[in-house]
């Protein structure tokens, strides 16, 4: 055999191997991109009735403060019987009690860590002082307890409770750390709104979770840039739940608790709901949707009317969030849920309709705004610098309002949440928001390659030593050092130096 022949035969076997490689690779990547879509409708056999998280029990000290308290604990629950998972919770075994205050009320909390390792309790969504503010600053060390206080100086709202240990905020929240903190004021009261807490008025925590073995699966899988996406839905710890609801019209309180999903709330049969509250508080008056997009973080308090007799599911459906079609399946964006049954008796007691008018806007105008900041949004950074305690990344003045320009420059979902504030949403990608940004919000999805324009502002009170974080609430992100600091300062004052105080 020549010289040429031999050359020609080693680059045809050569060049069979190379096409095979990528059949193979090509295969491989079609099976991965397949199998990546979850779905749950139609198929979730709703047995088990949905836990209602007590109210937390409460004592009024002499002072007139309400004082709470809460436990870090780890335990094991059986989400199917029989089937035991290692879980940690607050005052039990998984997620915690409800905690309900008034505005204008002092509030004192005693918390106290059984856990293995070093957790924090950051108030999510609520107005305290940065000291009390339970972010990565504020760690809780195993048998230590820390005793935050404050005055609740904000408009009737639900937010949230969970641990924001830096590097640790996802596995923690993960395991089951997460609970409900309800403000109440007289404006609220005052409305024909269902109100009846596990009655007519629902707290609805969702949580995306996958077991393997008899354990939690926290791995994040192929291509998971987003960080952790579960392929079953946990509402109020509940695995397949439904509730039975005996009035026309039910609120449902939404809490995204999961660390990366993006959920599409609507209803099995594509009736309008009435959304009437963001993040921090009602709307100006009810907006009828079909759908509420809610990034990790967001909440949204919606109403629906249910018939006698029907059944209706609450389920998560397939985003249009700007993602292209690779980014969209492996964030989760094609996946669907059926999350919870709304299960109505034969007969219900009558509810009259919704106020036109609920709450008058308390959210910062662009006329107040003092100036501008820009933040780049990129996998692991923010301006192009990861997360560092020791450095204070802006200084804000007590009693004013700035625009906060947020861009995604990168081709992951992103969001961003500010602690200690309710901004008001101004622009995406330069247009006016659509109606469910248009009430009190501290989280916002920040799509790749968008820019949402936010009026915030910062009340204080003034500490140049203690900072607010503000960061990507997709936890993965968070923990990898998508995260910034500030710290608000009277007039003429300058920034300190961040301490750390364990407790």
């Amino acid at each position: 055999m020549s010289d040429g022949s031999r050359m020609r035969r080693v680059l045809v076997r050569l060049g069979v191997a190379v096409l095979v490689v990528l059949v193979g690779l090509s295969g491989a990547t079609a099976w991965v991109y397949t199998s990546a879509e979850v779905s749950t409708v139609g198929k979730v056999d709703f047995v088990r009735p949905l836990a209602i998280p007590p109210l937390a029990q409460s004592t009024v000290a002499a002072d007139g403060a309400r004082e709470f308290e809460l436990d870090m604990r780890s335990g094991s629950t059986e989400f199917r019987p029989g089937q035991a998972i290692d879980t940690w919770g607050f005052n039990g075994n998984h997620l915690g009690p409800t905690l309900r205050a008034r505005r204008g009320e002092q509030v004192r909390v005693r918390v106290r860590n059984a856990l293995p390792e070093a957790s924090t309790v950051h108030w999510h969504g609520m107005h305290v002082p940065a000291a009390m503010d339970g972010g990565p600053h504020q760690m809780v060390e195993p048998g230590a307890e820390w005793k935050p206080e404050w005055t609740v100086e904000q408009p009737a709202a639900t937010l949230w409770y969970h641990p924001h240990p830096h590097g640790a905020t996802e596995t923690h929240v993960s395991r089951g750390l997460a609970g409900m903190f309800l403000l109440d004021d007289d404006a609220s009261d005052a409305l024909a709104l269902p109100h009846t807490y596990g009655v007519d008025d629902l707290p609805v925590l969702v949580q995306d979770v996958r077991f393997r073995n008899g354990r939690f699966d926290f791995g994040h899988g192929a291509f998971r840039d987003a960080g952790f996406l579960g392929d079953e839905v946990l509402v109020n710890g509940t695995l397949a739940p439904y509730r039975e609801v005996s009035d026309e019209l039910v609120r449902l309180r939404l809490v995204n608790a999961s660390p990366a999903r993006i959920y599409n709330f609507g209803l099995s049969d594509g009736r309008d709901f009435a959304l009437i509250g963001t993040d921090g508080g009602l709307l100006e008056r009810p907006a009828q949707l079909k759908h509420v997009q809610l990034s990790p973080g967001e909440r949204a308090e919606i109403v629906v009317r249910v018939k006698p007799g029907e059944r209706v599911t609450l389920r998560s459906d397939r985003l249009d969030a700007g993602l292209d079609m690779f980014t969209n399946r492996f964030s989760g964006g094609d996946d669907r849920f059926d999350i919870l049954e709304l299960r109505a008796a034969a007969t219900l007691r009558p509810a009259p309709p919704l106020p036109d008018h609920l709450v008058t806007p308390q959210t910062p105008k662009a006329a107040d705004s003092v100036g501008e900041r820009s933040f780049e949004l990129e996998f692991g950074k923010i301006n192009g610098k990861a997360m560092d305690m020791s450095r204070i990344d802006a200084t804000v003045t007590r009693g004013t309002t700035e625009t906060w320009i947020v861009h995604n420059g990168d081709g992951t979902p992103h969001n961003f949440h500010i602690h200690d504030t309710q901004f008001a949403v101004a622009e995406v990608n330069g247009n006016q928001p659509p109606e469910s940004l248009r009430g009190p919000k501290d989280t916002v999805f920040v799509a790749p390659g968008s820019t949402v324009t936010l009026l915030v502002r910062f009340d204080g009170p003034a500490d140049p030593n203690a900072p607010y974080m503000f960061h990507c609430h997709l936890l993965w992100h968070e923990d990898l050092g998508m995260m910034g600091q500030f710290v608000v300062v009277d007039p003429g004052q300058q920034p300190g130096t961040p301490h750390h105080s364990g407790h």
